[in-house]
């Protein structure tokens, strides 16, 4: 009955450890030659909190993060649009939201995962059924493997996913993401939150993940940037320190990104093989929430395990996730057009209507991000 585990990312990891608190065998197949601290920055919504403490490592999460109180949105000059205090949420469900450095939460969940589980240097190249009721994945470096299960975490371009469910669309965001981690001092009034300021066509972000060390990013839209392709550009008319801490970090440091996400799709079950994470239901960064329903994932698996074997979770998993997966996708990409306005009057009507949000409103949204799906 092992499992085997496609891409050892947070949700490929986070799913070898469910299974390893579950004592089902497993093994995870990574592409990359060596696991290094690469990534920014990534939030721990409260609903990815909940998890974590179910499979036992909150308390290490706690020791290396950061806990962000409230999450802001404003103008491009820091004039607040809405302000969502996350204390309610807090008491509701009795775990925090957590800023972190993805290298550090990488670090944990390879520490709890046990590095002689991960088997590195293995990039994909096939995975066919065979006569004996396995699947045989075949590597770019000639090696072969034979698992009863194939679990495919291996994101946006999955290669699992090609294989298994091909009739799948990556939709282009047409923006252009810039990401980065520096040491900077903020202001003391923007130390526990996440703050995003949103422009004419662009926007930025920060929060801090642990103590002087900041995580940042900024979206500027295609066309935009076709014109005028340099960061600089679009900083003149920024907050100083916001231009001084983008400006502070080294540019070879910079992850680029054009955003894309992966267009809703039904089928993420096929026999012995399921999608998770980004593989099943890449998103744009929007909600910050791409890693949590990843993380989501793998709870409905280790909840739905403690009574069901592996053909039946496989079977039922979709079912559960697909409702709440695809309103975060579809949701995110609204959002995303929405802050990356360019016109001068949509903007004013935009920003007019967040002001005026009831924040019984923003407290229901943020109340369905953080409940974690039923499971009967």
């Amino acid at each position: 009955m092992d499992v085997a585990i496609i891409g050892a990312g947070i949700g490929g990891l986070t799913t070898a450890l469910a299974l390893k608190r579950r004592n089902i065998p497993f093994k995870v197949y990574e592409a990359a030659e060596e696991l290094k601290p690469v990534g920014t920055g990534i939030i721990l919504g409260i609903n990815a909190m909940q998890v974590y403490h179910q499979l036992q490592i909150e308390s290490k999460i706690l020791q290396v993060g950061k806990k962000v109180e409230s999450i802001n949105v404003t103008d491009f000059r820091l004039a607040p649009l809405t302000e969502t205090l996350l204390s309610p949420f807090e008491q509701k469900y009795g775990h925090n939201s957590i800023a972190i450095h993805r290298a550090d939460l990488h670090h944990i969940l390879v520490n709890e995962v046990g590095s002689e589980n991960i088997v590195l240097n293995s990039r994909l190249t096939n995975a066919v059924k065979t006569g004996n009721d396995d699947y045989e994945l075949s590597f770019e470096n000639k090696e072969k493997a034979h698992h009863r299960f194939v679990i495919g975490a291996d994101g946006i371009h999955s290669k699992i996913r090609k294989i298994f469910f091909p009739d799948t669309q990556l939709r282009n965001a047409n923006q252009i993401c810039f990401r980065g981690v520096t040491h900077f001092n903020l202001p003391t009034r923007y130390k526990n939150e996440l703050t995003e300021g949103w422009g004419k066509g662009k926007r930025f972000g920060f929060v801090e993940i642990s103590g002087g060390i900041v995580y940042w990013y900024f979206l500027v839209n295609d066309d935009l940037y076709q014109k005028h392709p340099d960061l600089d550009f679009y900083l003149t008319d920024a907050p100083e320190f916001v231009r001084e801490m983008i400006l502070n970090t080294s540019k070879e440091k910079w992850f680029t990104a054009n955003l894309q996400d992966l267009k809703p799709i039904i089928e993420w079950q096929k026999d012995e093989v399921i999608l998770l994470g980004d593989a099943a239901h890449a998103t744009t960064p929007n909600m910050g929430q791409g890693a949590c329903q990843a993380i989501e994932d793998v709870y409905v698996l280790f909840k739905l395990l403690k009574e069901n074997n592996l053909e039946l979770t496989f079977r039922n998993y979709p079912l559960i996730r697909q409702e709440k997966a695809h309103h975060v996708v579809n949701t995110s990409w609204k959002i995303g057009k929405i802050a990356q306005l360019e016109n001068k009057l949509l903007i004013g009507l935009r920003n007019l209507i967040l002001r005026k949000t009831p924040k019984s409103i923003q407290a229901r949204n943020f109340d369905r991000l953080f409940t974690l799906d039923s499971i009967s």
